[in-house]
């Protein structure tokens, strides 16, 4: 047993290092190790500085760019463990560091992925949505949307009315949002209110001042973790007909389409909140609402906002680091607050319709979604699609939302056209540019992040 022990404690000499708060070897090491290699826990050695508070080893591992979007086996990245440890330097470190590492992502993808559009047809295209809730009052107040898509080169515009949602808020607007491919990045991505002909650019960059919201928001909120698992999904043929069975075969739109019963769909959701107090329960939601409107609006004579302040650190770890290595994966001893953490799952019983005949592949949607997936209904479609579904095109589909509701959408209507205006790609003349930050914003924070999925975990 003490040499087991003693061959484990010789691994990960990267995590030793941090572990026992030898900066000066990791500086050595990390030269010469892989940065991103995981212990039996999924930590990386990014993950324990942050959860040890070992703030001159995460400078230098970030210095090194030691990945922030990556998960362990509890499903927690190391962003998501700073919100917890509190230190609001760390936090703000791990964001910036977040954001830089989706920009390059983006831009390695970029080339490739518009010259996929420009070898795609030129089109026209409206999705659907009709938002449905098994909670009866629920049900009466969602909203529908049909997005109108227009595809031209390398260039994409979506019009729609929903914008965003978060939880059971809504919010409703007259909004296109146009992408030029073959414009430099800072001008490809270009947001239009149409009721008050406004336009932003979205930014790839946010000031400092809008970083140090986020840090505010991350630092305000649970720390929370949702997916869709895909581990037990199977697909059956609906059926239909109440004494002679089978196989459910209708038209959607102009499309013959092959019904499909999902099997095994659950949402799952992990939530903790140990950094938080009672009262900061209680302000979150003022919180969120005066900065998701504005960084100077809701401030007293136009002061700068009260910032967050760091939390006192957790308790020191009695943890050596012998102990630390030996325990089972899935196992890992408390190494900074004790947790506070619910998690709950939903079965969802939803179906698809797929069809041999629609024009588009699912390859193609999946770069037309890629652009327009800033949008977080978008992006739920596009995780969807991303499953090994069933041989067609899913022109109709339920997807969970929230755990109380689920999105029908529908491809109602799909041409491949050549006259495709180019105006449609254009800011209107008679558009004013607005610098207060709106929807560009919002775009701009959810295109860095979406792709990560763990700004809280």
């Amino acid at each position: 047993m003490p040499m087991i022990m003693a061959q484990e404690s010789e691994k990960y000499p990267l995590h030793r290092c941090i572990f026992q708060g030898d900066v000066k070897t990791l500086n050595i090491l990390i030269w010469t190790h892989d940065i991103a290699e995981k212990d039996k826990q999924g930590n990386t050695p990014l993950h324990l500085a942050v959860m040890l508070g070992r703030k001159e080893c995460v400078q230098l591992l970030l210095a090194h760019g030691a990945s922030v979007k990556v998960k362990n086996l509890a499903g927690w990245s190391p962003l998501a463990e700073a919100i917890s440890y509190g230190d609001r330097q760390t936090i703000s470190s791990l964001l910036r560091k977040l954001k830089q590492q989706a920009r390059e992502q983006m831009e390695e993808r970029r080339p490739n992925l518009v010259a996929a559009l420009h070898q795609m047809g030129d089109f026209y295209m409206e999705l659907k949505w009709d938002f449905q809730s098994w909670v009866p009052l629920v049900s009466r107040v969602l909203p529908s949307d049909i997005c109108k898509i227009h595809k031209s080169g390398a260039s994409i515009r979506m019009d729609t009315t929903l914008v965003d949602f978060n939880d059971m808020r809504w919010e409703r607007g007259d909004i296109s949002f146009i992408f030029n491919g073959d414009q430099k990045p800072s001008h490809s991505l270009t947001v239009l209110d149409n009721k008050a002909k406004l336009f932003q650019r979205v930014r790839y960059e946010e000031t400092e001042l809008e970083i140090e919201d986020e840090v505010d928001i991350l630092m305000s909120s649970d720390i929370m973790a949702a997916q869709m698992s895909t581990k037990s999904i199977t697909f059956s043929r609906a059926q239909t007909g109440w004494i002679f069975r089978e196989d459910k075969r209708e038209m959607v739109g102009a499309f013959h389409a092959d019904f499909y019963q999902i099997n095994g769909m659950v949402l799952e959701s992990r939530k903790r909140r140990e950094h938080l107090s009672e009262e900061d329960l209680q302000k979150n939601k003022a919180i969120m609402e005066s900065l998701t409107k504005g960084s100077s609006q809701g401030f007293k004579n136009g002061e700068p906002p009260m910032r967050r302040a760091s939390l006192n650190p957790p308790p020191e770890s009695n943890i050596t680091w012998d102990e630390y290595v030996v325990a089972p994966p899935g196992q890992c001893p408390l190494l900074g607050r004790n947790l506070v953490y619910k998690e709950s799952s939903k079965s969802f019983k939803a179906t698809v319709a797929m069809s041999p005949d629609f024009p588009l592949t699912v390859d193609m949607l999946l770069n037309v979604l890629e652009v327009i997936t800033p949008f977080k209904h978008l992006s739920k479609l596009r995780q969807f699609v991303l499953m090994k579904l069933p041989p067609g095109f899913p022109v109709k589909i339920d997807i969970p939302i929230l755990p109380t509701v689920t999105a029908k959408i529908t491809f109602q209507e799909f041409a491949f056209r050549n006259d495709i205006d180019p105006e449609l790609f254009q800011v209107p003349s008679d558009y004013f540019e607005d610098p207060m930050r709106g929807y560009g914003a919002y775009l701009t924070m959810m295109m860095v992040l979406h792709t990560a999925s763990c700004a809280r975990g």
